[in-house]
């Protein structure tokens, strides 16, 4: 994790991963795959909650988490073979006990080009029933809103 020039990201108190492109992530029109972006979201998501003190394993031993209910990506440029990339994520919506909305922005590292932003809401769900619950304390205290 790192962090970027504020100046160059879209909201403050980014929380941001490095990725590099890899040979597979390369689709027949030699730039990254768009589904790929998704998997980098779904890192950056992680990463995130991780730092928050909400990892998987807490997920798993609570038998609550937070999944995606709608996805909005806005590609602007492609991604290329041996690009390395910064996807930040913020917290821009929390309601403390069902919802939550997450912001994110990929950058490609060498020129600072913005490649991506996207959007996604997620629902507190039980992983046993697959149904909305209520956030456990500690989902809710880890995701706020990012201020600064």
């Amino acid at each position: 994790m790192s962090r970027a020039s504020p100046a160059a990201l879209d909201f403050p108190a980014a929380h941001v991963i490095e990725l590099s492109v890899r040979p597979e992530d390369i689709d027949a029109y030699d730039h990254v795959n768009n589904a790929v972006y998704l998997g980098w979201l779904d890192r950056a998501a992680w990463s995130h909650s991780a730092s928050l003190g909400v990892p998987l394993e807490r997920c798993l031993a609570l038998r609550r988490g937070m999944a995606a209910q709608r996805i909005e990506i806005d590609y602007l440029r492609a991604a290329l073979r041996g690009d390395h990339v910064q996807a930040a994520t913020w917290i821009v919506g929390a309601d403390g006990r069902l919802r939550a909305q997450r912001r994110f922005q990929v950058r490609r590292v060498t020129d600072g080009a913005t490649l991506a932003r996207a959007r996604i809401d997620y629902v507190c769900i039980n992983l046993d029933s697959g149904r909305a619950a209520r956030m456990p304390e500690i989902f809710a205290r880890a995701y706020v809103v990012t201020r600064s």
